[in-house]
């Protein structure tokens, strides 16, 4: 994965090779493909926008299902909801 700060382009390497046509799948999403028509790379312009607004709003759900831990005390605690060990 290659982010290009000046450009505001993520770019998402699926397998290394020259790109033989490129399609617009949504705004701001192109899908590379090679000679086969095997897909290669991904790339999401205005990733700043595009990327953080989605995972804002993914984690945002995320946190409002998830049922908030109480401590022996009775305070709230926070909740890993994303998973992982830190």
């Amino acid at each position: 994965m290659h982010y290009d700060l000046e450009a505001d382009i993520l770019y998402i390497v699926l397998r290394e090779g020259p790109v033989e046509d490129t399609f617009e799948a949504s705004d701001d999403v192109f899908i590379e493909v090679d000679g086969q028509s095997n897909v290669i790379g991904i790339e999401i312009w205005n990733a700043s926008k595009n990327v953080s607004e989605h995972l804002s709003r993914v984690v945002a759900s995320r946190v409002k299902r998830q049922p908030a831990a109480v401590t022996p005390a009775g305070r709230p605690e926070a909740v890993d909801t994303v998973g992982g060990d830190g």
